[in-house]
């Protein structure tokens, strides 16, 4: 009986095939990021070689030669003690919006969780409401509601003809209100999105564990939410550092003398009321190496914690 011999194994080295699949989320982003690119990025090194040079009235009108400045605008700019305070009020007035915002859209959103379905959508349609108002429009509302004349917000507390905006702290106060009012929506539903993927049989354990809500939020549903809660505590970052129109149209343009003044608002000013556009440049300039920094910084932290975005 013949036996029949097996093929020789061949030892010449088999071509390997192209991964390519790293690629595709590239390619489906590539006309997003071209839009981009010409949208933000030429703007952005316009905004920073202005920053270098003597741009004022004279030199756009052509009555003067553009000089180059170097640093001189940042020199004058860090030299300015006003600059200096408008930065603290900034910073800490996107501090209050960002921890008011990320707390009145995070309870919401367990709300939207604990009600029915009716309750549910008239609270949904209310907040997207909110969310679609314009920044101007919002802002006239809510001046009208705390009008000292007309607005019903001082005959219901009994405050007769007191303004508002007179008062530094007030006047930031009531541009508080309507930062958070028209910013809470994204957080609400965002986090809620998060909250309905949550599976139901982590949370019914944690209740028969006799765990309050405050408990379950802080030791279940937080950790498992973070990726989100970053995202959102960013963006609202990102959105209240640069206010402009709430500030710009409650206040007159940064209040009496200046005293609600940020730094979006002061670098306007310097730009187009005192047309010093280097110097106006400079400012945006320092505000978007800022606004960098806190993301940046922030990422690196949660990544050594081992989160993934």
């Amino acid at each position: 009986m013949a036996v029949q011999k097996r093929p020789a194994l061949s030892t010449a080295p088999v071509p390997r095939r192209r991964n390519r699949s790293g690629w595709t989320p590239w390619l489906y982003l590539a006309p997003a990021l071209a839009v981009l690119g010409a949208l933000l990025v030429y703007p952005i090194y316009q905004l920073g070689l202005i920053s270098f040079f003597r741009y004022t009235q004279a030199q756009v009108s052509g009555g003067a030669p553009t000089t180059f400045q170097g640093f001189g605008n940042y020199a004058e700019l860090f030299g300015d003690e006003q600059f200096w305070q408008v930065l603290l009020a900034t910073v800490l007035f996107a501090a209050v919006c960002v921890v008011s915002t990320l707390a009145v859209g995070c309870a919401l959103a367990v709300l939207l969780t604990r009600v029915r379905a009716l309750p549910r959508l008239a609270l949904m349609l209310a907040a997207l409401g909110a969310w679609a108002t314009p920044a101007v429009t919002g802002s006239t509302v809510w001046l009208f509601l705390f009008d000292p004349d007309f607005g019903p917000v001082n005959r219901i507390l009994g405050l007769g003809d007191h303004s508002w905006t007179y008062g530094r702290y007030s006047a930031f106060f009531l541009v508080l209100l309507e930062v958070v009012w028209c910013s809470f929506p994204f957080v609400m539903v965002t986090v809620y999105a998060g909250i309905r993927a949550v599976p139901a049989e982590v949370l019914e354990a944690a209740a028969l564990d006799g765990a309050s809500q405050w408990r379950i939020w802080r030791s279940v549903l937080a950790p498992m939410l973070r990726p989100i809660l970053t995202v959102v505590t960013i963006q609202s970052v990102i959105w209240d550092f640069k206010v402009f129109t709430q500030i710009y149209v409650m206040t007159n343009g940064g209040g009496i003398a200046g005293q609600n003044l940020v730094l979006n608002v002061y670098a306007y000013q310097q730009a187009f009321a005192s047309s010093e556009y280097g110097a106006g440049s400079a400012i945006g300039v320092v505000m978007l190496l800022m606004l960098l920094a806190v993301t940046l910084v922030y990422l690196r932290l949660l990544r050594r914690q081992g989160e993934e975005l």
